[in-house]
């Protein structure tokens, strides 16, 4: 085995490579870590039949086999790509139906036209205002056409192998090159597989995205869209601007201190239960935008046009630009909008500028927006200098806050934010030198509650 490869698989989170040589290698509990935390051994493709075909025991062969998979990952409400997915999957929000030879597609004119130039093309010349499309063409298959879609929407696809072919020539009519190249040195790698390894059997071919930096650029498009033009600035140093020739199709104007934001209503439903209450079960459509009367207009309140731009780009890419001056008024708004996932984007920035002035109060905000992950790093700094936090005020009336917030608090019952500060100073400590500075710390701590009247 090339151990090399091994260590450049296990940087670039290469999680099939590393799964791959965990089932080669006899790693069962490696194994059963990767597939715990999003690994997928699927039959009949490229990946899993590989994994089973080189596994060292039958142990791991079953394993992989009978493992059901329910992943963290899975779990969360406002992950992106399941968003697409159910986008996908459930045509909510849709403005445009494909029929394949008997079978409809729902899909939406923004994502298509955002991923693809044909479709874009397509949707201001042959196929403007119309809202069903039907396909006849001999050469186009269903089943690749469904695949071209997922691919469209989610960077991933699922192919039976005897479509392949089928596929790459929609793609090719769509202009999708990376689709093309990534199928190629697909087959490719099955051919050596299944040639090398008499007995296996590939039926689906699986393309993964290797990480949604072109779906998310794409997609980010619609948000350059929705900006009024007098707020897009750097627009002027660019030969051109990418939004001119491209028409959105938004169906919802958001009003933002008298800016207007042409958006999508399946994204801002799809990604926060807020807008969906709000266009969905109290939204009268009174006021319609003047420009075009058919798209109805919402005026949102207590909010600045900077920050709205930050949720913006958040709910069409997943990403957006946070800086410390504006992350805690971000995360105001994220918490109002139900966005959670943007919650985590400010406590990420807000994590990068922790120091002695500023720890207490990060520290509360994490308290405040259960932002879990931000306040477990701010009670590891807080371990680090505890000495100096003893002697702070803001310190000392945090620590009996936390106390008086445990109901029925007994004197001798433990104090959660003294817990936590307890657990960092104490893990791993390994040396003499170590476990003295740790006592040190401890005994500051102990000092603190002691002139405090405190217990625990």
């Amino acid at each position: 085995m090339d151990t090399s490869d091994l260590f450049i698989s296990c940087k670039k989170g290469d999680v099939s490579r590393v799964r791959y040589y965990a089932c080669l290698c006899g790693h069962e509990e490696l194994v059963r870590y990767l597939l715990a935390n999003g690994a997928k051994c699927e039959a009949n493709t490229f990946d899993g039949e590989r994994c089973l075909y080189g596994a060292l025991s039958d142990a791991i062969r079953r394993l992989l086999k009978e493992y059901k998979q329910i992943t963290a990952k899975c779990m969360k409400r406002d992950y992106y790509d399941v968003f697409l997915q159910r986008l996908l999957e459930q045509g909510y929000q849709s403005d445009i139906v494909f029929i394949v030879h008997g079978k409809s597609f729902c899909a939406h004119r923004c994502i298509l036209g955002a991923r693809s130039a044909y479709f874009a093309e397509m949707f201001e010349t042959k196929w403007k205002g119309k809202n069903m499309i039907v396909l006849k063409h001999p050469l186009i298959n269903p089943a690749a056409f469904g695949a071209l879609l997922q691919y469209l929407y989610t960077g991933r696809l699922d192919i039976d192998v005897e479509y392949v072919s089928d596929c790459k020539r929609l793609a090719k009519q769509c202009r999708l090159q990376d689709l093309i190249d990534d199928l190629e040195t697909k087959c490719k790698k099955v051919y050596e597989f299944v040639s090398s390894k008499p007995g296996t059997c590939v039926k689906v071919l699986t393309i993964e995205p290797t990480g949604n930096c072109q779906l998310q650029e794409d997609l980010a498009l619609l948000a350059d869209c929705a900006l009024p033009a007098e707020l897009r600035v750097g627009f002027g140093e660019l030969p051109f601007d990418s939004t001119d020739n491209f028409n959105s199709c938004p169906d919802v104007c958001f009003r933002v201190a008298d800016y207007n934001f042409l958006c999508h209503k399946a994204f801002f439903c799809g990604r926060s239960d807020y807008f969906k209450a709000l266009l969905e079960d109290h939204f009268s459509e009174s006021e319609e935008l003047q420009t075009q009367p058919s798209i109805p207009v919402v005026t949102l309140h207590n909010i600045s046009e900077d920050i709205f731009i930050r949720v913006l780009y958040y709910i069409y890419s997943d990403d957006t630009e946070l800086s410390p001056e504006n992350a805690y008024d971000v995360l105001c708004v994220a918490d109002m909008y139900l966005l959670p996932g943007l919650k985590r984007l400010c406590g990420r920035t807000l994590a990068q500028i922790l120091d002695e002035d500023n720890i207490v109060s990060i520290w509360r905000i994490a308290k405040l927006f259960q932002l879990t992950r931000l306040e477990d790093q701010c009670t590891e700094y807080m371990a680090k200098i505890i000495e100096k936090l003893v002697e702070l005020e803001e310190f000392v009336a945090a620590v009996k806050e936390n106390a008086e917030a445990v109901e029925e608090r007994q004197e001798t019952d433990s104090i959660p934010l003294v817990d936590d500060i307890r657990f960092h100073i104490t893990s791993n400590v390994q040396t003499y030198s170590a476990i003295e500075e740790a006592n040190q710390k401890l005994e500051a701590l102990e000092n603190l509650l002691a002139s405090i009247g405190l217990e625990c």
